[in-house]
């Protein structure tokens, strides 16, 4: 496996995914993957990456999935299904193409739910953990109502101006996720069973001003799981924790992210968070 360069492009299908690789390459070392949220990017993940690699020592792999950021457009609508699609059939083929070979998962919104699909659906014994941030397991009213206003948001106001800095194709990123959302077929979108099959820690790091989502997704983390679960609840913080409570995130995330790979024998921390 030839050593990733900093940035660049996948080949994964017939899509071309961007990518950002901060430290050492998944062949040399534990890597984090971070998977973003639904109008997510690697661009948007800002210096978060860049944070947790000094605060871990382990590599850190970031990408755009298709109709995100710099990656090539998605096929649209999305079907509802296209969470279970990315963990079970896009995901694999990453961790191969980057010669992944140890490491935990940070996932983030609906990243957070590709994470646990995968974690629930793929035996995979590289994985040492994951960290979900602002996970969905079931649509509640909440996400359905903030999603329904963020549309008109896109189409009244400067929204679709603000995306477009971080998606070359905006309305290939926005159309596919909330319309995915707003389908009412999407209502009945339930992954909890994924969570039973877990087999590695989960840490859920959830903002108690999360307007796309409420604690009731942790109450169903905690009935449903067999393995250790650790929650961070964080006051005053929304629905994306590592942009509005950027150092306790961090903190916790690291933290969890060391622990575990100590436990495995891989510690290699880096500078103090």
């Amino acid at each position: 496996m030839t050593k990733l360069a900093p940035s660049g492009h996948l080949t994964i299908g017939d899509h071309q995914l961007e990518y950002r690789m901060i430290g050492s390459s998944p062949a040399e070392a534990p890597t984090l993957v971070l998977l973003h949220e639904g109008l997510g990017s690697v661009g948007l993940w800002g210096d978060f990456s860049d944070k947790l690699a000094a605060a871990t020592g382990a590599g850190v792999f970031v990408y755009s999935r298709a109709g995100y950021g710099q990656s090539s457009p998605a096929a649209l609508p999305r079907k509802v299904d296209y969470m279970h699609r990315e963990a079970l059939d896009v995901l694999p083929r990453v961790l191969d193409a980057i010669g992944f070979q140890r490491g935990l998962f940070v996932g983030h919104s609906d990243g957070a739910s590709i994470a646990a699909i995968y974690a629930g659906g793929v035996p995979d014994h590289r994985i040492r953990g994951v960290t979900l941030i602002a996970p969905h397991f079931v649509v509640e009213d909440i996400s359905v109502q903030s999603i329904a206003a963020i549309k008109q948001a896109y189409e009244t106001t400067e929204l679709r101006a603000k995306l477009a800095r971080w998606h070359k194709d905006v309305d290939n990123a926005f159309r596919g996720w909330n319309d995915a959302w707003l389908d009412p077929a999407f209502r009945s979108w339930d992954i909890a069973d994924h969570l039973a099959y877990i087999r590695v820690p989960v840490q859920i790091v959830q903002g108690t001003d999360d307007q796309y989502g409420t604690l009731r997704q942790i109450a169903i983390a905690k009935a449903e799981c067999y393995c250790p679960i650790e929650t961070v609840i964080l006051p005053n913080t929304g629905h994306a924790p590592h942009r509005e409570a950027t150092e306790a995130t961090l903190r916790a995330v690291s933290d969890f992210a060391n622990r575990l790979l100590q436990d495995h024998g891989e510690a290699v921390r880096g500078d103090a968070a």
